[in-house]
């Protein structure tokens, strides 16, 4: 079956919004971290989360939560195993998040041209571009499992730990 170019970008486009609602909604799960580890309640840890206006600062205090003098490794070990993969998965997120989307003029496939400016010694280089072909779209699948199950092992590790839910 031939897919046409406005079925690729709609199964793009709800491929990114399947990702981003499955990042959000794991990336708040670091709330209970926060929780857990300094030995507040919940509605403290959602003050501290959403002061932190970025992927990288949140879970850079949970690492260093997790990292604390005593902290048993039984605790910190899996809470950096997680904090690291998220940190992985953010990757990929992060650059279907932060581009814009257009369209290549000979095979039809939607592409992204990354909002980044990359400065060189001599001169800067705008907007990369990718194409977002098969391949690109079976990625994005796989993320949204990897994030799923990411999503899964952190809620277990937050009911082993007795972290505050």
């Amino acid at each position: 079956m031939t897919e046409t170019l406005e079925t690729r970008f709609d199964r793009l486009i709800l491929l990114v919004g399947k990702l981003n609602y499955m990042w959000t909604n794991t990336e708040s799960l670091l709330i209970h971290l926060i929780a857990g580890l300094g030995g507040t309640k919940k509605d403290v840890a959602v003050i501290i989360f959403l002061t932190l206006n970025t992927t990288r600062a949140r879970v850079d205090l949970v690492e260093r939560l997790a990292k604390m003098d005593g902290r048993p490794a039984e605790i910190r070990d899996p809470i950096l195993e997680l904090t690291q993969r998220l940190s992985k998965l953010s990757s990929i997120r992060n650059k279907y998040n932060h581009c814009i989307y257009s369209f290549d003029t000979e095979s039809g496939n939607p592409k992204t041209i990354l909002m980044r400016i990359a400065d060189r010694k001599t001169d800067i280089k705008l907007g990369r571009e990718d194409t977002v072909d098969e391949e690109a779209i079976q990625e994005i699948e796989k993320i949204v499992a990897e994030l799923s199950a990411a999503n899964r092992d952190i809620w277990q590790l937050i009911g082993k730990l007795g972290f505050p839910i």
